[in-house]
């Protein structure tokens, strides 16, 4: 009889570990408590409108394409992918924009442009980049967290000097202009950390944004959800929606033996939890808790964010399909997240028009839009303060791109650190896990083998190998990895 396994929660990590589990012979069930599967990547549609509620970057295609290999499939076998050109456009002022093209000769053109000298730089950058790239698909984020020998090889030996760098230091030693700065060192906010406060060897994503590009599955998002349980299903895995689990129990030996579902008893040989961590624990009595209350307040995590989708009634002018307005001090907005957590005066945002691109995401003639402000995970969230910060983002918006846009909004729904609690049980409203920082990579990180339970696994944002999409494609592979080995 094949041993039976319950999965909480049907994120990307989760997902992945499914198809791997179901593939090695295990009876899968997976169990969400919300109506759609996905966890944060679920869909919102309205008036004809279609939006992905979480993620909305494509980054990282290798890793999508490993995935479905290893099941002998590829993601066009499922979905079509557009690369984005330009990739994305970054505001500073009022007619002060800088568009990334989506190839690597263009992109060193427009950096020329900016600052002389800047593509000398920006080409030794990437190749670093590049080659912490490859280092950390191929030797370090798939590697499950249980050891820092895990570290020790020669590709990461000669790179310590980059472990114990940051990549702020990095990228201005030699980029000076302001804007180029930016650039280069926004693709850590995807790590949930400050550039400051990230280890130069993550510059690797940088090597994602301008040698891999940005790309787009038409239908969104979603598309990739749909994809992983269509393969899911194929494989045997059972999906359960509207399944609150309330309880994860044990026997007298202490060994995971299955879960409380709405007030049902579910037997289970093994229980893997793609849900959030600290609350995962909570399903647990005192005493079979790894980590404590003080362990979870004491550690650096990625922001929340206030997230409006919204409906114009007609075509927006002067924007890409990802914008970003980049026209205030993002070390201020920083601060607010990450030293003194309060409510940012003058917001950095991000703005994602995918019907500039996919039609199906808006009816025609119209755009639909979500926009995002990073915020400290725990702040206060009131409907009060959602509606002033939307005026101000939409104010910002009309005034950068010199157009008026108040008049055709349609309808707006707002999603904060509340929504992130009451949705999907989140530590303190975070959208995006544990920041990568120095002392919370690899095997500093939540471990994904319980050390009290046994027969009970973690997987996604919170533990190896970090926040993104792409990494929690890879920590369902590496959870489901460990449960193999481990029977």
């Amino acid at each position: 009889m094949n041993k039976k396994v319950s999965i909480i929660g049907s994120g990307f990590s989760s997902l992945a570990a499914s198809c791997y589990l179901a593939k090695a012979g295990y009876d899968v069930t997976v169990y969400e408590k919300n109506s759609t599967v996905g966890g944060r990547a679920r869909q919102y549609k309205n008036e004809g409108f279609t939006f992905d509620i979480g993620p909305t970057w494509y980054w990282m295609p290798d890793v999508f394409e490993r995935f479905f290999a290893d099941f002998g499939k590829k993601p066009s076998d499922y979905y079509h992918l557009k690369k984005l050109d330009p990739a994305y456009q970054v505001y500073f002022d009022i007619e002060d924009t800088i568009t990334i093209p989506g190839n690597l000769e263009a992109i060193y053109q427009i950096f020329e442009e900016e600052e002389v000298g800047s593509s000398k730089h920006l080409k030794k950058f990437l190749d670093t980049a590049k080659g912490n790239y490859k280092v950390a698909v191929e030797n370090l984020v798939y590697q499950p967290g249980v050891s820092p020998f895990e570290l020790v090889n020669y590709d990461t030996i000669i790179r310590l000097n980059q472990v114990f760098n940051n990549i702020r230091n990095q990228v201005r030693k030699n980029i000076k202009s302001p804007k180029l700065i930016k650039i280069l060192e926004f693709p850590v906010l995807f790590l949930g950390a400050k550039p400051q406060t990230t280890p130069g060897l993550y510059n690797f994503m940088n090597s994602a944004d301008f040698g891999l590009g940005t790309w787009h599955p038409e239908g969104g998002m979603y598309k990739v959800v749909d994809a992983m349980v269509t393969l899911a299903n194929s494989l045997g895995v059972n999906f359960i929606t509207n399944a609150v689990v309330q309880e994860i129990t044990t026997d007298s030996l202490g060994n995971a033996s299955g879960l409380i579902v709405n007030n049902e008893t579910v037997a289970s040989d093994i229980v893997l939890s793609g849900a959030d961590y600290h609350h995962t624990e909570t399903l647990l009595p005192q005493y079979l808790r790894q980590y404590s209350e003080k362990f979870w307040s004491k550690k650096t995590f990625a922001p929340s964010s206030l997230l409006f989708y919204v409906g114009f009634d007609k075509k927006l002018d002067n924007i890409e399909h990802h914008t970003l307005f980049f026209d205030t001090d993002f070390d201020v907005h920083a601060e607010s997240i990450y030293d003194t957590p309060s409510w940012p005066k003058d917001p950095l945002f991000y703005a994602s028009f995918p019907s500039k691109t996919d039609d199906s995401f808006a009816p025609i003639n119209k755009e639909a839009a979500t926009f995002l402000i990073p915020l400290a995970p725990g702040i206060e969230d009131t409907p009060v303060l959602r509606e002033k910060y939307f005026n101000i983002i939409i104010n910002r918006l009309e005034k950068l791109t010199n157009q008026k846009v108040k008049d055709f909004i349609i309808f707006k729904q707002s999603y904060c650190v509340n929504d992130f609690i009451t949705d999907y049980n989140s530590y303190k409203g975070n959208a995006y896990g544990l920041a990568n920082t120095l002392l919370q990579t690899a095997f500093l990180r939540p471990k994904i083998k319980s050390k009290k339970v046994k027969n009970l696994f973690f997987t996604g944002q919170l533990t190896v190998p970090g926040p993104g999409v792409p990494p929690s494609l890879i920590s369902g592979k590496i959870a489901a990895d460990l449960i193999i080995k481990n029977q």
